[in-house]
């Protein structure tokens, strides 16, 4: 088996940008033949966007927009660039959203995870993500087929059924929430049944540590990743465990919540993609989730960039005094003075009541006339503190919640 799923993965940095800069105009036409994205892209030139700089300059996609638009003009709000009877299947996802579906090779790019995880030819992966409505087992199973995996589409529950098959079948790959396959090793246990599990890939929920731990006590390997029902793969963990290497299908930037800006090297913001499906082309989705890129390229010798995982969420929408604060709102807080370099809202508890103090970063500019904007834009007062520049945490947070709710 081949350490590399294919030669992408090792390409070098002027390889990878070639290759994107011919990608980028295709798939923003691409874009501009859906009717979900009108408006927003028009009198953009294709041509014009081929690196990720220049990505930089379009709008964001947010999951609440998508709704919208997917509410007025179902199932997929017109951005897909087929109806939705030419794909091979229809998600629902809690919301609802819609998601489409296919099952050519590798539609959804998980085949280079469980590649780089060891599974292939000769593998039965035990899928025990959903298939009932939402795509995850799909996913999955979909990137099974694509290394020469057999799959025993098991879902979810029942797990004494769950070890049964396992046994009867000689499973060799587990595929699931983390702490599930911990569920089905103990109940094998408890019926005295000897399962042949050395692999696993996890998603949606944390890997903590100590639970990775056990699982290499037990003699399986088990590694994770970060996938979207909207956009498939988005990053992987590989055999060298250092964060998570983003896919070759996909466009990474990491941007300050509530805006479309990128952060500085290195720091914590919201994770937004941009997919090279042409059957499906996200532009500059915002996944709502935090993360952030880490320096050089993984030792195991693919050298895509990296990020951290998943850091938390970027939806740090808050409740002060009765109102709601958004990262969005933030944002139009900075963009209003030239001044303000980065701004934090906190809310506190001064005796029963909510308080809420506006840290900018500034070296200079009027007190009163920030004070005014926060009334203007937050639609509540607070304390403004100016605070010199490179003061404020870069840990993604525009809102912090310090009130005790215990």
């Amino acid at each position: 088996m081949s350490q590399y799923y294919d030669a992408l993965e090792t390409r070098s940095a002027d390889e990878r940008a070639a290759a994107l800069a011919e990608a980028l105009p295709r798939q923003i036409a691409r874009a501009q033949s859906a009717p979900g994205y009108a408006g927003s892209l028009d009198g953009v030139d294709p041509a014009s966007i081929t690196t990720v700089e220049d990505l930089a300059a379009l709008p964001v996609l947010r999951k609440s927009e998508l709704s919208r638009a997917q509410a007025e003009n179902p199932p997929f709000g017109g951005f897909t660039v087929k109806p939705a009877h030419g794909f091979a299947h229809v998600f629902q996802s809690p919301g609802p959203i819609y998601e489409p579906g296919g099952t050519e090779h590798d539609w959804w790019r998980m085949g280079r995870f469980l590649h780089a995880a060891g599974i292939g030819r000769g593998d039965i992966v035990q899928n025990c993500f959903g298939y009932h409505l939402t795509p995850a087992g799909m996913i999955f199973e979909n990137g099974a087929r694509a290394v020469g995996a057999a799959v025993l589409p098991a879902g979810t529950g029942q797990t004494e059924l769950q070890v049964t098959a396992a046994h009867d079948v000689g499973s060799t790959a587990y595929a699931g929430t983390p702490d599930y396959l911990k569920v089905i090793l103990d109940k094998a246990e408890e019926m005295g049944v000897k399962l042949n599990f050395s692999k696993a890939v996890v998603g949606g929920g944390a890997l903590f540590p100590s639970l990775r731990q056990e699982y290499a006590d037990r003699g399986i390997t088990c590694l994770q990743n970060y996938a979207t029902a909207d956009l498939g793969n988005i990053a992987y963990e590989s055999e060298a465990m250092e964060g998570m290497i983003v896919d070759e299908g996909v466009i990474v930037e990491i941007v300050t919540p509530g805006t479309g800006d990128p952060v500085a090297p290195g720091e914590v913001g919201e994770v937004v993609v941009t997919s090279l499906n042409p059957d499906y082309p996200l532009i500059r989705f915002a996944t709502g989730d935090l993360s952030a890129v880490m320096e050089g390229v993984s030792p195991c010798g693919r050298t895509n960039m990296r990020i951290r995982g998943w850091m938390g969420r970027a939806d740090q929408t808050t409740k002060i005094k009765g109102m709601f604060v958004r990262p969005e709102q933030v944002a139009q807080l900075v963009a209003r003075h030239d001044e303000i370099l980065k701004a934090r809202v906190i809310a506190t508890r001064e005796g029963e009541m909510d308080a809420m103090t506006v840290r900018v970063e500034s070296e200079g500019g009027d007190p009163s006339a920030f004070a005014r904007s926060v009334v203007e834009v937050l639609k509540l007062k607070g304390r403004v503190e100016i605070v010199p520049p490179g003061t404020l945490p870069r840990d993604g947070l525009v809102i912090e919640d310090q009130r005790k709710y215990d």
